[in-house]
């Protein structure tokens, strides 16, 4: 490769970052909600910011500033802190809501974090770092994914996104989890997370009591079934909803109240909303044969 070439290919990935934050600073906000100084938020969608839970220090006297400098009244819709997301709901709002990501982010996947803390938005340069889940927040709840990036996460960033090369946001970027450390809450976790806020006030968040892996099924053990892949169960909380309803370390969990599992997303996505505190049919496959069990979601 020549020196000229080098300097293009250098020259060419320098204009996609900077388009890919001008892209998604189109869609995000200043957002004022603590004495401290505004933080950030991405439009999620009409009339619709999504921000972090930490930074609104109060339930209203809330605004934001758009991209053309417009400060407009905000009103809290709802919060969770398990995953520090909060939902604002802004009147004439008028910006084209966010492109979000649609499949999750992957280590070593380059980001950069972006922020509007000022008049125009800010920007940093890094990896993912890191990709898992559950996480016990500082809180004591739990948070079903996350990431964590070594872009540097300026003041005032908190709310703001985390975004791929595309300009396509990869998730919500929030320093109020653990300690400080910049983790994002992924796209499509974020976005289920604000609907089902924007629809009720808050999330109602399930639990099992156990912990699982995805593993592939031999043919010969699928009990009938066409399934290649469910959840191993390797861990029953001693007194959990999963040991009251009979779960066992080796059962293998393919499907919940009737929805096929095949990842541990699959499962956490329905331990929320209505599901919550009620009895659901859990199968298994246990010695080879299939077992149904009745299973009461916790509430957290």
């Amino acid at each position: 490769m020549t020196n000229m070439n080098a300097a293009e290919l250098l020259g060419a990935m320098s204009t996609q970052m900077a388009d890919a934050v001008e892209r998604a600073a189109a869609a995000m906000v200043q957002v004022r909600g603590r004495a401290r100084g505004p933080a950030s938020g991405i439009v999620q969608a009409t009339e619709r910011v999504l921000t972090a839970d930490h930074v609104l220090e109060r339930d209203d006297d809330l605004s934001v500033v758009t991209p053309d400098g417009r400060e407009l009244a905000a009103r809290l819709v709802g919060r969770d802190p398990a995953s520090d997301l909060a939902v604002l709901r802004v009147a004439g709002l008028d910006l084209t809501p966010a492109a979000f990501a649609s499949a999750p982010p992957r280590v070593g996947q380059i980001v950069l974090a972006v922020g509007r803390p000022g008049a125009g938005p800010m920007a940093s340069f890094g990896v993912v770092s890191a990709v898992g889940g559950p996480l016990r927040t500082r809180r004591g709840a739990m948070l079903e994914q996350f990431f964590q990036t070594d872009a540097i996460p300026y003041p005032g960033f908190s709310g703001g996104a985390l975004v791929e090369a595309s300009g396509q946001i990869a998730g919500l970027l929030t320093t109020g989890i653990v300690m400080g450390i910049a983790l994002g809450v992924p796209a499509a976790l974020a976005i289920r997370i604000a609907d089902t806020i924007a629809a009720g006030g808050s999330m109602r968040r399930g639990f099992l009591g156990i912990s699982s892996q995805p593993v592939e099924i031999p043919e010969g053990q699928r009990a009938g079934l066409t399934q290649t892949r469910g959840l191993l169960v390797v861990r029953v909380e001693p007194g959990s909803p999963a040991a009251k309803g009979g779960l066992l370390i080796g059962d293998v969990l393919t499907a919940f109240d009737g929805r096929v599992l095949t990842d541990t997303d699959d499962l956490q996505a329905l331990l929320t909303g209505e599901r919550v505190g009620r009895t659901v049919p859990v199968q298994v496959i246990r010695g080879g044969s299939l077992v149904s069990l009745q299973v009461t979601v916790g509430h957290r």
